[in-house]
């Protein structure tokens, strides 16, 4: 299983086989990252310039392949129990899903040297490239302090729900309608000004 830097488990064997699509990759196919960021690898621009910016493996969905894959989560719901995000709108409460790192775009996670010469191996990978995937807190806990994987046949624990259900009756009364006769009526009697 791959591990954090930390040595702690991410919950995968290969964070490519539960990565999504690649965050660059626009609706027409195209490289988002060639598009938007020339300056920031103007050989990698140039090249996809050349071939209209077209995405050079996203056809195949080969990402290990490609130096600026990134893909990141959305976050609204655990990827391991199926637990949905719900934010209380006014409140600092902690996330439900959290973002899990499988692999970091800025080193290796385990310290392995590159998988092989890419230029001599079809499934080169030229990363470290950056892969997250949303898992809840218990979830995320689970992953990292045991041998929990993040495909595990799992249900959201009862704390998570419990967790869950507050936040949706704290949403349902305070999106309750009032009427302003009735906020008026009810503030008089919280004043005591009302017989």
């Amino acid at each position: 299983m791959e591990h954090t830097p930390d040595g702690t488990p991410v919950g995968v064997d290969d964070p490519y086989a539960v990565a999504g699509v690649c965050d660059h990759l626009t609706d027409d196919g195209r490289c988002r990252f060639a598009l938007a960021r020339p300056g920031d690898d103007p050989t990698f621009a140039a090249d996809r310039r050349t071939d209209g910016y077209a995405c050079h493996v996203g056809a195949d969905g080969d990402w290990k392949a490609c130096s600026h894959y990134r893909s990141t989560t959305d976050g609204r719901e655990c990827r391991r129990c199926g637990l949905a995000e719900h934010r209380l709108s006014h409140d600092d409460a902690r996330p439900l899903v959290e973002e899990h790192h499988l692999s970091y775009g800025h080193g290796r996670p385990n310290g392995d040297a590159p998988a092989g010469d890419e230029n001599n191996s079809d499934d080169a990978d030229v990363g470290p490239h950056e892969i997250t995937v949303a898992l809840c807190r218990w979830c995320h806990t689970k992953v990292h302090r045991s041998f929990a994987r993040i495909d595990d046949d799992a249900s959201p624990d009862t704390e998570a729900i419990a967790e869950l259900e507050g936040r949706r009756s704290k949403t349902r009364s305070e999106s309750a309608f009032e009427t302003a006769g009735e906020r008026r009526s009810r503030s008089a009697r919280d004043d005591g000004t009302d017989g």
